[in-house]
């Protein structure tokens, strides 16, 4: 029996002014898979993640999060669809007045009656998830970029949702801090089962994480070559001029012969 996806465009259209962004998109993303999201700049990669949380609203077309269609929807009940998406946003975008904990926290302090101790239990939960615990009560002026990129992720786990949104997690760092951020996408994906998009334009790490997987338990965690059907749950899509040009595997993108492909990749 075929799985309900969790994202559904169905010929959406966007565009601003006389500049088509996206004409007639159509994808879906099932329950604990990942898409790869690539294209130049101005392709309309973010905005599909804005359209995704409700920020912008298409001019048609239909999308759908968790079997609801949101595209008409109202913001109070958009707000109740919210809760379970997660946003992993380009540089982190942390509060920088507030300590790791807060910015960790902010979502559970500020939109939940949650009682304090239930949300620093939870704070303490996913720090220690991403490796840093130690690091709660310390500013973001005191972390490196790697680590507020993990800080950033922290944050986006807090409410435990079922689909994270990741804007350029990687844009910005070393090829080494970088790969630690690749461990936790990849972690999430296949540890926790979350369903996720990624829109980025670092090559080298959207087709690691696309080839890995996690093997083991915290502590003895691995990243191996992703079986077949591990690498079958993750799907790029390359959008060109407002439209997909190329949705499949790692492997299909790289074994692809059209000349807009070929030149992006090289």
């Amino acid at each position: 029996m075929a799985t309900a996806p969790v994202i559904a465009f169905d010929e959406v259209s966007l565009a601003f002014d006389d500049k088509v962004i996206l004409d007639r998109v159509s994808f879906a993303l099932a329950p604990g898979d990942m898409k790869i999201i690539l294209g130049a700049s101005g392709a309309g990669k973010s905005t599909i993640l804005r359209l995704i949380l409700g920020l912008l609203k298409p001019d048609g077309g239909q999308i759908f999060v968790d079997g609801h269609r949101i595209d008409s929807m109202a913001e109070a009940d958009l707000m109740q669809i919210r809760v379970n998406l997660g946003m992993v946003f380009q540089e982190g975008a942390l509060f920088d007045s507030l300590t790791v904990r807060e910015n960790v926290g902010y979502r559970l302090f500020e939109e939940t009656s949650m009682p304090i101790a239930d949300v620093d239990r939870r704070v303490d939960e996913v720090l220690g998830y991403v490796g840093l615990g130690e690091y709660r009560d310390r500013m973001p002026s005191e972390l490196s970029g790697g680590q507020r990129r993990r800080v950033a992720i922290a944050r986006a786990l807090t409410s435990k949702p079922r689909i994270l949104l990741y804007d350029e997690p990687t844009t910005g760092l070393d090829p080494i801090t970088a790969l630690t951020i690749d461990a936790e996408i990849i972690k999430l994906r296949d540890l926790e089962h979350v369903s996720s998009i990624i829109v980025t334009h670092q090559l080298r790490d959207a087709f690691y994480i696309a080839t890995h997987q996690a093997v083991g338990q915290a502590g003895a965690l691995q990243f191996v070559s992703a079986r077949p059907d591990r690498a079958a749950q993750v799907v790029f899509l390359m959008l060109k001029d407002g439209k997909i040009a190329f949705e499949g595997s790692a492997e299909a993108l790289r074994q692809s012969t059209d000349e807009y492909l070929r030149t992006f990749l090289s």
